[in-house]
């Protein structure tokens, strides 16, 4: 018993001796040209190392640094450069057969260039192709490697558009796969912060790797982001007015260059046109895409968009081959609440007059969203039914046109209808056909401009109602000559409004314009200031025309 021990003592010293010594009798950095040569040969790309070293205690190989060339057609400059790379070996083959079998690959701190063509085409799309320029041959000839674990520590992705000085950067990226083969599926965990804070995680299978287009290798994972800021992303413009912060809880299935994507996105602190401010309110969207990893053209299939209670419909298409990406979705709205849209207004560069509030009513919309992203026009029709613009006396707004018609309304605006055309551009809104009734007052038609800065330009008629206005033949003030209609023909026209601008004034040329009809006065006007401190302005030349035409269309 004990020469068997003291065997086994022996052997255990001879094995200690050797494993302290082999650093010593191997030159692992031999194995350098075989590993840089097989990385190649598997990447399709150039594969440089620093110098080998071995670590008896970790069981791996370690080189003092890693170069990975590009894509030829994107940059002369390395696809990704680390500052240390660990080649996990089996031991005993390496020492007493001096074969090279590796385990597993760590490769640290490194810095990956993720770079995009305008027509969609990523840098990273020829990896693991051979010469970058597949074949049939080349796929059928193409080595096969497998490998237990491939891990990325505290690396760094930077994102950029081929021939763009804009870069985006994601720090403290971790990335795992698990039993890595071309061949078939593996298991792969991603983890990044994200540009201006936020977090990305990703879990799911990839595989077997497409030897034609890395791009389209099929993958099945789940896609986490929180706290995603859109003008840092490196995807969208953020100068051009977009912005806002997203999280977003999605699946991902894709296979055949076919990928489908479903999920929930919350954007918080949305921005939608320059020169607007953050929505004081989220948007959700639930949402279900298609989109061929090939041509780069997505179908955004039926989804929903709320605003608190408020729900629209989405569909449409977009392409992200475009630079910036082109999108054409339709927005249908039925119904929708209105006051829980007031707080989203801001995003769209939209700001209701100073201490008024929106109280009720529905809103109803279908409309347009066509562009590339950063210069979007969203054109169609609004209408609102049954609104309380709380807080809003338009009587006081409009006290120079009030004086006139006798206009006279509540410390509320109570609006029964309110349509319009509209088209919404980075440089403002335009609304056409615009049609408002309002309680006790009558209607307002007209169109205008809404420019950047909010800036209010609009040419509107009132037609007043006639309880609203003064009798449907109203005596003249003194020193008047209004001529019935009946009598002088055009020239008595001409002459009951210009004496009743003579002797009355403006005054005098509205109830020309009212006189001997049995309907309501007719009011001209101008809206100018901004949306948050309307300024109504009686439109002169406006009048003297209404009083004309008011006495034709009596004749």
């Amino acid at each position: 018993m004990r020469r068997i021990l003291r065997i086994a003592l022996i052997v255990i010293g001879v094995l200690v001796v050797l494993l302290a010594i082999a650093p010593f009798l191997i030159s692992v950095d031999t194995f350098r040209p075989t590993i840089e040569e097989k990385a190649s040969a598997a990447l399709g790309r150039s594969v440089h190392l620093g110098r080998l070293s071995l670590s008896l205690f970790s069981g791996s190989l370690s080189a003092d640094d890693l170069a990975i060339g590009d894509d030829p057609a994107f940059s002369e400059s390395p696809f990704l450069t680390a500052r240390s790379l660990k080649v996990g070996v089996e031991i005993l083959p390496l020492i007493f057969s001096r074969s090279l079998k590796v385990t597993g690959v760590t490769i640290d701190s490194p810095e990956v260039m993720l770079m995009r063509m305008p027509s969609g085409q990523w840098n990273f799309a020829s990896l693991a192709i051979l010469g970058g320029k597949p074949n049939t041959a080349q796929t059928q000839a193409a080595p096969d490697f497998s490998i237990k674990k491939i891990e990325l520590v505290n690396g760094r992705i930077i994102v950029a558009g081929k021939g763009s000085e804009r870069r985006s950067t994601y720090e403290h990226v971790t990335l795992t796969a698990s039993e890595v083969s071309m061949t078939s599926a593996f298991p792969v965990t991603l983890g990044a912060d994200l540009p201006s804070g936020g977090k990305l995680t990703l879990d799911g299978r990839a595989g077997p790797l497409d030897r034609t287009d890395t791009s389209l290798t099929p993958m099945s994972a789940t896609l986490v982001v929180k706290s995603l800021n859109l003008a840092t992303t490196g995807f969208l413009d953020g100068s051009a007015g977009l912005g806002g912060i997203v999280d977003l809880d999605s699946a991902r299935e894709s296979r055949g260059g076919e990928a489908a994507v479903e999920g929930t996105a919350t954007l918080s602190k949305a921005l939608l046109v320059a020169g607007g401010s953050p929505a004081r309110v989220p948007v959700t969207v639930n949402f279900d895409t298609t989109y061929n990893l090939k041509s780069s053209v997505g179908v955004l299939n039926p989804s929903v968009l709320t605003i608190g209670k408020a729900a629209a419909h989405l569909s449409g298409t977009f392409n992200t081959a475009a630079e910036p990406t082109l999108v054409q979705v339709r927005m249908r709205a039925s119904d929708m609440p209105a006051s829980d849209l007031q707080a989203f207004l801001p995003a769209l560069n939209l700001t209701l007059p100073k201490g008024s509030s929106l109280q009720a009513g529905t809103l109803n919309a279908d409309l347009q969203i066509a562009g590339p992203v950063n210069k979007l026009v969203t054109t169609g029709t609004v209408g609102v039914v049954n609104a309380r613009l709380a807080g809003f006396d338009l009587g006081s707004k409009m006290s120079a046109v009030a004086s006139l018609a006798g206009i006279k309304t509540g410390k509320d605006l109570d609006i029964e209808k309110l349509t319009t055309e509209l088209r919404v551009a980075p440089n403002g809104i335009e609304a056409a056909n615009f049609l408002a009734v309002v309680a006790g007052l009558g209607s307002l038609t007209g169109a205008g401009t809404i420019d950047a800065r909010n800036g209010l330009n609009f040419k509107m008629v009132a037609q007043l109602m006639k309880s609203t206005s003064a009798p449907a033949t109203p005596a003249a003030p003194a020193g008047t000559n209004v001529q019935p209609a009946t009598s002088g023909g055009l020239a008595g026209l001409l002459s009951g409004g210009l004496s009743g601008l003579k002797s009355g004034g403006l005054k005098g040329v509205v109830q020309a314009a009212g006189a001997g009809c049995q309907g309501g006065i007719t009011v001209p006007f101008q809206v100018k200031g901004t949306t948050a401190d309307p300024k109504f302005v009686p439109d002169v030349g406006g009048l003297a025309a209404a009083a004309l035409k008011s006495k034709l269309g009596c004749l």
